[in-house]
């Protein structure tokens, strides 16, 4: 995952300076989605590849491949994630009008997506820091039935009614602090054995993904806790503001501080920096690996939010319910236009690639199709979403 890339290519004195960065910013603007420019001389990946001075031979013969793969590379690199949002919507819209445009339905949409989309978001920082995070589906659960299990304790089970207890606003706070810590402990522990141990992120998060989960049912028993705060499920997962699901409104109000923190601070650039060029970041003065532990923490503790937000949905932890978070937080991010190498990406850009497996798979329910399904498209979604990331990458090495 890490780029290749001289440390002539990233400036130390720039990327120690202030966040505020003009518009050829590497990373662009707060909302802004797809690549951000580069500045002349720039390209990634062409530094010393040799061949600046070289003429190429116009072809006679008609287009080439490459010509082809570059045209295709340069037709999405723009907004093309909208155009493919629009077409799913406009599908499933025409195939099943009533159901797919009912008013419940379209609000289903948007709380799924707004759990997805929390999810995601601590996943955006970890990929634009040329990382990965495959625990997350496993540390929401670890998280949910770690909060679940400590307000049904400090409860003494007392109230316990279809799966609800009565306990109050005091404990449901100490049970989201509970899940936000266990989150933040896993993503410290994965970003202490890639940073400082140096094991690669990909084998680090497939071990704590499958850790997390194990633990998950050694506490629960195998067992969904279904003793979840009835005040939690009754304004949290049911409840709105203005007809606005709370469960959004958490969502959007997460998805603003996440922006803010990586597009408008000194450690939002210091991520940019590192999935750019960690050497030349490391050059300049910066604690890479204080950095990526941080940075795992982030996705760890929105883990942890989400499985409050997840607890509050179903009234349940769900533990057989995010086996494929990882899959759908990897799509989204990708396809938000968060390049896989690292050090490109924006927040605005997740958003909409979160609607793209969320609509899927809804449209995949109303239409009945069997479940099993639904894990082949997401697959077939994740690799679209890497190949479209090896186009641009390539026409960005291009010039």
């Amino acid at each position: 995952m890490k780029n290749t890339l001289s440390p002539s290519d990233s400036d130390p004195v720039q990327l120690a300076g202030e966040p505020s960065q003009g518009p050829g910013s590497r990373h662009g603007a707060a909302f802004s989605a797809g690549d951000p420019p580069q500045a002349s001389g720039s390209h990634r990946g062409t530094a010393d590849n040799g061949h600046h001075g070289e003429q190429q031979r116009p072809s006679t013969d008609g287009p080439s491949p490459a010509c082809l793969r570059e045209f295709l590379a340069k037709l999405l690199g723009g907004g093309w994630i909208c155009l493919l949002l629009i077409a799913l919507i406009a599908l499933f819209w025409l195939l099943r009008p009533a159901q797919f445009g009912s008013a419940y339905n379209l609000s289903q949409i948007a709380i799924n997506a707004a759990i997805l989309l929390v999810l995601s978001v601590g996943q955006t920082f970890v990929i634009i820091a040329a990382g990965i995070d495959l625990s997350v589906g496993a540390v929401l659960v670890f998280s949910s039935v770690i909060s679940a299990q400590t307000m049904l304790y400090l409860t003494g089970g007392a109230g316990t009614t279809f799966g609800t207890t009565d306990a109050g606003w005091g404990i449901i706070a100490l049970g989201t602090l509970v899940s936000l810590l266990a989150g933040a402990l896993w993503g410290a522990l994965n970003g202490f054995l890639i940073a400082v141990a140096r094991i690669p992120a990909l084998i680090v998060t497939l071990g704590t993904f499958g850790m997390a989960l194990g633990l998950a049912q050694i506490i629960s028993g195998g067992v969904d806790v279904r003793a979840i705060p009835e005040r939690l499920v009754d304004v949290i997962g049911s409840g709105d503001i203005a007809g606005i699901p709370m469960l959004v409104v958490i969502a959007v109000l997460v998805t603003l501080a996440a922006a803010a923190v990586l597009h408008l601070t000194r450690f939002g650039l210091h991520v940019f920096a590192t999935g750019s060029n960690m050497e030349a970041v490391r050059r300049a003065g910066v604690n890479v690996r204080r950095r990526l532990v941080g940075i795992y923490m982030i996705s760890g503790a929105l883990a942890g939010m989400a499985a409050v937000m997840s607890n509050a949905r179903f009234s349940t932890t769900t533990i057989g319910g995010h086996a494929m978070d990882n899959l759908s937080t990897i799509s989204a991010v990708v396809l938000g236009g968060t390049s896989l190498f690292g050090g490109i990406g924006s927040v605005a850009g997740t958003v909409i690639g979160v609607f793209i497996p969320i609509i899927l798979l809804n449209g995949f329910v109303i239409l009945g199709i069997p479940p099993f399904w639904q894990t082949v498209a997401m697959g077939a979604v994740l690799i679209l979403a890497v190949w479209i990331d090896q186009l641009k990458r390539r026409a960005r090495e291009r010039g």
